[in-house]
């Protein structure tokens, strides 16, 4: 079988194995180990190999690749002719996968590489990760048709999202935040009729105002730092959260804790802009003061 293999350095170089331009890159000029095996599980090198022009395999440490170096794998697979594209990748312990598409394995490359979002601790809300891929084995959830066009379209945003939505119930429930990735802050660009802890006026006048800056100030600032999250590392959240709302203290009504699973989807538009979906499904919810009425509708969808 004939076979290339070269290694990504953590800077985004080309080198090949046991060279010298790779035993610099180690600062190791005389290694008695796998140096290979080393510089992937430590240094953050990506390993490529060409297996008989038909096969490209890549094996990666997910958590030790930089930027740098997932931008160049990248590059190359945009020009790589092969068919098959394997990944392994060390997770606790080595895992594989196999693609037809060199698009996918791209996608699927950047999920497995994003940095993982760890939101601030908060007295007012909290929230627990889920298994993202537990929607596909929950057919009554009412967000899994929402996850499988984004899986299947490989997130690429069209009316058929909200069409899907709309089929399944959930587009009143729905919101929609653009991040610009040159400006950062998320902005409103969609909130759908059933968003009742937000008052009528905010629905319509919200929309291109930023997230941080909603009346309860502090749920803005916590909430806007899940979609830049999402849209920075093109990876869905499947989360349950706590949230005490501040409904509407103005007029003196009182703060209601509310328990709903929440999936963020990110979505590739024609521009740079990167919309961010938020779905949620509620519960539980209670007051301090008694029960929240009208549930399905009143709750918040973050």
């Amino acid at each position: 079988m004939n076979q290339l293999t070269m290694l990504i350095t953590a800077e985004g170089n080309w080198v090949l194995p046991d060279s010298d331009d790779f035993l610099a890159a180690i600062e190791d000029s005389s290694p008695d180990y796998d140096a290979v095996g080393f510089a992937v599980r430590n240094l953050g090198f990506v390993k490529f190999q060409v297996l008989d022009h038909r096969v490209t395999e890549i094996e990666l440490h997910p958590r030790n690749v930089g930027l740098r170096a997932l931008l160049e794998l990248e590059r190359t697979l945009a020009a790589t002719d092969t068919k098959l594209f394997r990944i392994r990748y060390l997770d606790q312990e080595w895992h594989s996968e196999i693609s037809a598409s060199a698009e996918h394995t791209v996608a699927r490359l950047r999920e497995l590489c994003a940095p993982v979002f760890e939101p601030r601790l908060t007295a007012r809300f909290h929230v627990q990760p889920n298994d993202f891929a537990s929607i596909f084995c929950d057919e009554a959830n009412p967000m899994r048709a929402l996850a499988q066009k984004w899986r299947v379209s490989f997130g690429r945003f069209d009316p058929n999202v909200l069409s899907i939505a709309l089929q399944n119930e959930i587009l009143s429930r729905m919101m929609i935040v653009g991040v610009d990735p040159r400006r950062k802050d998320p902005e409103w660009r969609f909130i759908g009729s059933g968003q009742r802890w937000l008052d009528n006026s905010y629905r319509f006048n919200g929309i291109g105002e930023k997230v941080e800056n909603l009346p309860d100030k502090e749920f803005g600032g916590w909430v806007s730092e899940f979609y830049k999250a999402v849209a920075d590392s093109d990876r869905p959240r499947y989360d349950s959260v706590t949230a005490d709302m501040q409904y509407d203290a103005e007029n003196g009504k009182p703060r209601r804790v509310v328990h709903y699973e929440r999936l963020l989807l990110p979505w590739k538009t024609l521009s740079d802009e990167v919309f961010v979906t938020s779905c949620v499904t509620l519960i539980d919810a209670n007051a301090a003061s008694g029960s929240i009425s009208s549930p399905p509708e009143s709750f918040p969808s973050k």
